[in-house]
């Protein structure tokens, strides 16, 4: 009887794989990277390939939700302000902006195998 595979594809921001991978050994699964580009804003990303057996798929996603996904940061910006005098009031304002992100993909494997 064969045992039920799939293989996670799991593309993040290159920050943020760091975390994810040492999380994803520490509960003992095993990852290969490959450095990749994104398309739109040509950032550098990684594809994380995740192969494991049909009952631990929900955990390896829940990590990657976890330290990859998306989540919000509050940055600081400044804003010039024109003031009467000569010089121009230069205002800081915290702006909240969205980091992360992992896109995942899942395909059933027939077979896979570990030597």
């Amino acid at each position: 009887m064969e045992n039920k595979s799939d293989l996670i594809l799991a593309i993040m921001q290159g920050e943020d794989y760091e975390d994810t991978v040492r999380e994803l050994n520490r509960n003992g699964f095993f990852v290969t990277m490959l450095n990749t580009t994104g398309g739109f804003l040509r950032k550098r990303s990684v594809t994380a390939m995740i192969g494991v057996d049909e009952g631990r798929l929900e955990a390896a996603i829940d990590i990657l939700k976890r330290f990859a996904g998306k989540r919000k940061t509050t940055v600081y910006q400044n804003a010039t302000i024109p003031h009467g005098g000569s010089m121009p009031v230069i205002q800081t304002y915290p702006t909240e902006m969205d980091l992360g992100g992992v896109t995942i993909f899942v395909l059933n494997v027939n077979r896979m195998e570990k030597y």
